[in-house]
């Protein structure tokens, strides 16, 4: 098992070749109000932010993202997000 702390989420600026080649647009699309919640990983997921504004408070600390972000978030990782702006966004498990 995989320590926490060792569980990092990974926030890029894709480029259009990088989303084709993933087909993220394909993906089916996620909706979240203005909120907070604890969320735990059971596998690996990628998402693309088309809308919106959150954080994750994470073991190391707390990060950000928004629309025109890729996020990678491991598997294991438990979490608390807080949902600043609407979410509208493109995700992918596994």
């Amino acid at each position: 098992m995989t320590p926490q702390a060792a569980l990092k989420v990974l926030v890029e600026k894709p480029t259009n070749d990088k989303l084709n080649t993933l087909k993220v647009f394909s993906w089916p699309i996620w909706t979240k109000e203005v909120s907070s919640f604890d969320w735990d990983y059971d596998e690996k997921e990628i998402c693309y932010f088309l809308e919106g504004e959150a954080t994750v408070k994470t073991p190391d600390g707390e990060i950000a993202f928004g629309q025109g972000d890729l996020v990678t978030f491991p598997q294991g990782l438990k979490c608390v997000w807080n949902i600043k702006k609407a979410v509208r966004k493109h995700y992918k498990f596994g």
